[in-house]
């Protein structure tokens, strides 16, 4: 069982010696060089540095005043599997094991038959949002916009006063959490550098700051709100604790469904969030009849062999950023792509209404993907209508089996014409040349990097991640060539074109590959796809997934808009015009890709610092100063 002692003010140092006054000062700063607009293109990195100086002041004089757990948190396994039997949760088959470099995973204690139902957790003991509405955090929650909006920052704020707290019934399961992570947050400024110029970049930054803002903004309330006087937070809430309560929540938040099933909400998930990732399917659901998390085994499971489960089709860069590792075998890496038919151009309307029929944006982000073919579907139909002739639209538009021929765009069996299959794939291979020239070092230079020895873990994940990006890059282009070459022969041997009879249609059905594109979502980041049955909630770690279909999560770095989506048409017309000066904004940023920028070798990492931001856009930060209130919005 665990120590009697719980919990202890942090020793490892002198304690520094900071007025309240002086570390308000530095909060305030910090508040307020977070929320100012955002840096001009290229000046990302200068702000995070600006930033990261003063967060580093902050923690320095932190240091010491931090809540930690006495001993390692494997002294704590048996209490956590003791409370989890207690609760009602099966214990029987797996125990908690270390696995060298995959760390605390699930180990078999007998053999386990591909889908048995081996796990299940019963809500008690769940913390979620909701229970974060009955805690000490309530009263707070209930005047704060922000946690309203943000159930991850709801869940980070509500693990911290639990943990606080001696009482707390979740201590069990609080104490066997890591004391850190692998995540960005945790990188030092050399450790990031490496992934400068990666399409990561972005969001590595941006989820620094948005952590660095939202601390800054709830060290304000803590201090001030009158709803928050009873935290147990008020004497001891540094940065290094709100990071970890941020990082916590990001690798293992979930959407389940509320008591009552109507609709959902984010929750931890003790022991089950134990299970490390490999590729397969989504094997666990939620149970709303005997209200409980159930997982079978993904595959047949040998007595002492680890017992992985499936987080999602996340890329490498999800799993870096939010989960903290990187995954050698992902079948479902990939990269972005950020491609839109230009408002200027003579023929941007008729390409815009056969995107349109199809059920695709004139402008969207799409991906090369790690597989063969690399691009999907939707790709190749944007593709195709990007490249067309006026004659070739017109036939999409008015011609014979116009509305029927829509559906083929996206079936690799039906090219519109040679010429139009050898302009999409000289195009992509030139679009993926472009890009992987926008990297500081080649291919060849990162393997020989990962060949030191004495790379931290943290630089050897960042690399590794940058090189994945350029090997995607690289496939896409070697295909985009290949491809090219083929259609160019078709064409000089007067290859008869494949012609699109109505018949054809029949084609169509049982392949997902061929399915009509105005029948599939476009491809989403981190977008799951199957089935669930009406009690069941599929979940993901470290996503979510609510019968079948994907949900926008909300992560916990976190990216997320912190106010409610509009719902009015007049709020709906503002958005969507915000969307197009966005767009508008980001071709120009592609143009920039056609060159490379000269810089300063102390600012490296200042181009192409945008390339494909994928996240949602940030949260609006609600600033109050005793009965004031004021909304900073980015």
């Amino acid at each position: 069982m665990g120590k009697k002692s719980r919990v202890k003010t942090q020793k490892s140092g002198a304690t520094a010696v900071v007025s309240p006054k002086e570390m308000m000062n530095l909060i305030s700063e910090l508040l307020q060089k977070c929320s100012s607009a955002a840096p001009s293109a290229g000046k990302e990195w200068e702000e995070y540095v600006q930033i990261r100086t003063l967060v580093e002041k902050i923690r320095k004089k932190q240091k010491g005043m931090s809540v930690v757990f006495e001993g390692d948190r494997e002294e704590y396994f048996s209490e956590l599997m003791a409370w989890a039997a207690d609760c009602g949760a099966s214990c029987d088959g797996f125990e908690i094991t270390n696995f060298a470099d995959e760390g605390y995973g699930l180990k078999a204690t007998r053999d386990i038959k591909a889908e048995e139902l081996f796990l299940w957790i019963p809500r008690k003991m769940l913390m979620t949002v909701e229970s974060a509405k009955n805690s000490v955090l309530g009263g707070l929650y209930g005047q704060d916009r922000i946690l309203q909006a943000m159930g991850n920052v709801t869940l980070a704020l509500h693990l911290l006063c639990e943990r606080a707290t001696p009482s707390s019934p979740w201590l069990p399961y609080i104490r066997t959490l890591p004391g850190h992570y692998d995540t960005p947050l945790y990188f030092h400024e050399d450790e990031v550098r490496h992934l400068l110029a990666t399409q990561a970049i972005a969001d590595v930054l941006n989820q620094y700051k948005n952590t660095a803002r939202q601390y800054a903004y709830f060290y304000k309330v803590i201090q001030t709100h009158p709803n928050a006087s009873k935290l147990p937070l008020k004497d001891a809430f540094t940065f290094d604790d709100y990071r970890w309560a941020v990082s916590s929540v990001m690798t293992r938040q979930n959407q389940i469904p509320t008591e009552d099933g109507s609709r959902v909400t984010l929750a931890l998930i003790p022991l089950w969030d134990m299970c490390n990732h490999t590729n397969g399917l989504i094997t666990t659901g939620y149970n709303l009849e005997d209200d409980r998390c159930e997982c079978v085994a993904l595959q047949d499971y040998k007595e002492n062999e680890q017992i992985y489960i499936f987080y999602g089709t996340r890329s490498n860069a999800e799993f870096v950023i939010h989960n903290g590792f990187f995954f050698e075998d992902n079948a479902h890496d990939r990269v972005k792509i950020k491609l839109g038919v230009s408002k200027s151009e003579r023929l941007y309307a008729m390409k815009a209404e056969v995107l349109a029929r199809a059920g695709i944006p004139s402008s969207s982000i799409f991906a090369l993907h790690c597989s063969d073919p690399p691009i999907s579907a939707q790709l190749l139909a944007f593709l195709r209508v990007f490249c067309m002739t006026e004659e070739e639209l017109k036939d999409y538009l008015v011609g014979e089996h116009a509305i029927n021929k829509i559906f083929t765009l996206g079936n690799t069996e039906f090219p519109v014409s040679w010429e139009n299959e050898i302009k999409l794939w000289t195009f992509l291979e030139t679009r993926a040349t472009l890009l992987l020239k926008t990297y500081k070092t080649t291919s060849e230079e990162d393997r020989a990097m990962l060949e030191k020895a004495e790379l931290s873990p943290h630089s050897r994940m960042a690399i590794k991640l940058r090189l994945a990006e350029k090997e995607i890059l690289e496939r896409a282009a070697s295909c985009g060539r290949t491809k090219r070459q083929h259609f160019q022969q078709q064409l000089e041997q007067r290859a008869p074109l494949p012609l699109y009879e109505e018949s054809d249609i029949a084609l169509l059905d049982n392949s997902d590959a061929k399915l009509p594109i105005i029948l599939r979502k476009l491809e989403e980041e981190g977008e799951e796809e199957g089935g669930g049955g009406d009690k069941e909630m599929k979940v993901v770690k470290g996503g979510s997934l609510v019968n079948g279909e994907r949900k926008a999560t909300e992560e916990p770095d976190p990216d997320a808009d912190a106010t409610p989506q509009p719902g009015g048409a007049e709020e709906k017309g503002e958005l969507e015009q915000k969307e197009k000066e966005k767009e508008e904004e980001e071709e120009k940023e592609v143009e920039k890709e056609r060159g490379m920028k000269e810089e300063k070798k102390e600012e490296r990492g200042e181009k192409d610092m945008g390339l494909g931001s994928h996240r949602q856009e940030e949260e609006s930060v609600e600033k109050r100063t005793g009965d004031e209130s004021k909304e900073i919005a980015d």
